[in-house]
């Protein structure tokens, strides 16, 4: 299995509705992109200071299935229409599990 784990920065100035549809939009794909098998999203819980605003992490059985979401439409599209508009820092890794 492979372990995508994002994690995001927003920017200062992103808005409240912005980071809600971020979490809206990501939480569509599992509806969209059967190669998904596990997706959680969702904004930090505040504990620690210094942590990212938001992650993502998503399981799939094979590296060709995380690439078909990778390169999924519909995942672009709410990366260039909601992430990027917002995204201060991005930090990123796949692993086996």
């Amino acid at each position: 299995m492979i372990r995508h784990i994002v994690l995001f920065t927003w920017a200062a100035d992103a808005t409240d509705e912005q980071r809600a549809a971020v979490a809206a939009e990501l939480r569509k794909l599992p509806g969209l992109i059967p190669q998904l098998r596990g997706y959680t999203v969702g904004s930090d819980a505040g504990i620690n200071q210094g942590n990212h605003d938001f992650a993502v992490v998503a399981d799939f059985d094979d590296v060709d299935d995380y690439l078909i979401y990778r390169d999924h439409p519909e995942h672009q599209k709410v990366i260039a229409e909601h992430i990027k508009p917002i995204l201060a820092t991005r930090a990123a890794v796949q692993l086996s599990v």
